[in-house]
């Protein structure tokens, strides 16, 4: 993401984010109470050194269910401390004994049972309690907290969409020109993946070319709403509504039909994808519909703790947004749990070819 425009300036601070499993704290947040009877468990647990797929494995061979009968709203990272939302479907049997699962690296926090599936998204956001080690430039960092908690960052999609090294992304454009895919969540994955760096790129253009100004014929989004119109002129009342954060302007998320904005907009966003038109057409020809998300990405209960050279940051993201694009704005860091990672790989191969 290094190569993204940033919208106050690449940051002066260094700092290490993830030296521990606990500086990286996550926990979901559900729109809804568990109703306490039907025949899905919600399971609300705290896992650390584990990704969500393999508690999902362990519930489902706990349970003695097909994997396809647990679910989850959201995927978690392993290098963390995260509390998130599984569903298990056990119709016609009775409660298992859930706390016998507890371990060092997973809790079962509570469990109730719930009438409805759940499904993949179904968030509010997510509350993050983020530790930074070793941040060099406090200050720079605090100046930039005033201006995000203002107006936003960029609302990119994070590194972890596109895998270690972009892995997903490449595989993702393979899978388009061709390749065999069998796994449907696979392809969805590098699916998501090409159609993440599309709308990446847009913000990117759009950012450096015009900033955060209104555009005759943007497609703006009612704010916490996927609905969304065009602004063929920005009169008064419109000004108004955007300064209010009643709406907000948006990107695209690539797919077939015609591009959403109108005029000056769209004219825009047809030079930011004017190179990747083979991604275009293959997202266009894979049957997804065109969609807009929001240009920006705004944080909310924003603060922060100091002592000496650790900082403490507390916020709330909505569901579908990441955590890294907000630190991009503030830190230049590095992911001590990434970095250990790439030099382990560099070590394997290094001993494969000796």
């Amino acid at each position: 993401m290094s190569e993204l425009h940033y919208l106050y300036g690449k940051p002066a601070a260094k700092a290490d984010l993830r030296t521990h499993n606990g500086d990286f704290i996550v926990k979901e947040i559900l729109p809804f109470s568990p109703t306490g009877e039907g025949e899905h468990h919600m399971l609300h647990v705290r896992k650390e050194g584990l990704n969500t797929v393999q508690v999902a494995e362990m519930l489902a061979k706990f349970a003695k269910v097909h994997p396809k009968e647990v679910t989850f709203a959201g995927q978690k990272d392993k290098n963390a401390i995260t509390e998130q939302w599984f569903g298990v479907r056990i119709p016609g049997k009775d409660t298992p004994d859930w706390a016998s699962l507890n371990s060092d690296k997973l809790t079962i926090l509570t469990s109730s049972r719930h009438s409805k599936k759940l499904r993949t998204g179904a968030l509010l956001g997510n509350r993050f309690i983020l530790t930074l080690r070793n941040v060099t430039d406090i200050a720079d960092v605090v100046t930039r907290l005033v201006s995000v908690a203002k107006t936003g960052v960029p609302n990119y999609f994070g590194e972890q969409r596109f895998g270690h090294d972009g892995k997903n992304l490449v595989l993702g454009r393979q899978m388009l020109a061709g390749r065999k895919v069998k796994d449907r969540n696979k392809r969805s994955m590098y699916l998501s993946a090409v159609r993440s760096h599309l709308f990446n790129q847009v913000v990117s253009y759009r950012l450096s070319q015009h900033g955060i100004t209104p555009m005759a014929g943007d497609c703006v989004m009612l704010s916490g709403s996927k609905s969304f119109f065009v602004a063929e002129q920005w009169d008064e009342v419109v000004v108004k509504r955007l300064a209010e954060k009643d709406i907000q302007l948006s990107a695209p998320l690539w797919g077939r039909g015609q591009i959403l904005p109108k005029g000056e907009a769209a004219a825009m966003e047809t030079l930011a994808v004017s190179e990747l038109s083979e991604d275009c057409y293959g997202l266009e020809h894979a049957g997804l519909e065109q969609e807009r998300r929001p240009l920006l990405l705004e944080p909310q209960g924003l603060k922060y703790q100091v002592q000496d050279d650790v900082m403490t940051l507390e916020f709330v993201l909505p569901a579908g947004s990441f955590a890294t694009s907000l630190l991009r704005e503030l830190f230049d860091y590095q992911d001590v749990k990434e970095r250990q990672w790439q030099e382990s790989v560099a070590a394997d191969k290094r001993t494969q070819e000796s």
